[in-house]
């Protein structure tokens, strides 16, 4: 089955096999150098961005590559679902867990809000991890997420997940701030939302002073 990931892999792939960066095959096939780079493959939002096919189709003129060879490219399904190389590894059953106050600390995620570095800690997953790629834990600290969340609960996020509005999110500002709250609206340059917990006040940020924003898929209370 094809994703976000599988195709990227792949395209890096190709460019390995021609002893090119992701750029220097962007720029073979004339397009704009930073086409594929890591930033490339996020949207703003912190959604997965898909490599047009007109992209790839370039890509595979410039390479004399076959669909057959770029496809032969794609990782085999055991490995599918991995979090991204370089970051937190893989471990049967369990993700990475952190609590909320640590998380606002630097060092913990890459710039597409996946679980990275050092300092985590593991909590058991009722889901097998290799069907959801990058997902992490946070451990919810004091009351501001009460009555929906109390001190102790830990809420499974899945960094790249489509969110909708009434989503449960999870959002971490330029600044470090880290909060679950429920994304009430958003815009090409604004994100608004709302507390769960009427006695803290509601949040509205433009984009640039976001750093990530993650879909709560699961939550253990």
């Amino acid at each position: 089955m094809l994703s976000h990931e599988t195709i990227w892999t792949a395209i890096d792939t190709l460019a390995e096999r021609h002893q090119l960066t992701p750029s220097g095959l962007a720029r073979r096939a004339g397009l704009d150098p930073t086409s594929f780079n890591k930033s490339k493959r996020l949207g703003p939002d912190g959604r997965l961005r898909w490599p047009s096919t007109e992209s790839i189709a370039k890509v595979l003129e410039a390479t004399g590559a076959t669909v057959d060879q770029f496809m032969s490219y794609l990782p085999s399904p055991i490995r599918r679902g991995e979090i991204p190389e370089g970051n937190f590894p893989p471990q049967p059953g369990t993700i990475p867990l952190l609590g909320f106050a640590q998380a606002g600390a630097g060092g913990f995620f890459d710039d597409g809000g996946f679980p990275a570095g050092q300092g985590w800690d593991v909590v058991e997953f009722p889901v097998d991890p290799a069907r959801k790629g990058g997902v992490y834990a946070l451990e919810v600290q004091g009351d501001s997420m009460m009555p929906l969340y109390r001190d102790g609960d830990v809420l499974i996020v899945e960094p790249g997940a489509q969110v909708r509005r009434g989503d449960r999110v999870v959002l971490k500002t330029r600044e470090g701030e880290v909060m679950a709250k429920v994304l009430a609206r958003q815009t090409a340059r604004s994100i608004e939302l709302m507390s769960l917990n009427p006695e803290h006040a509601n949040r509205s940020f433009d984009l640039s002073e976001v750093e990530w924003m993650a879909r709560i898929i699961w939550a253990s209370q």
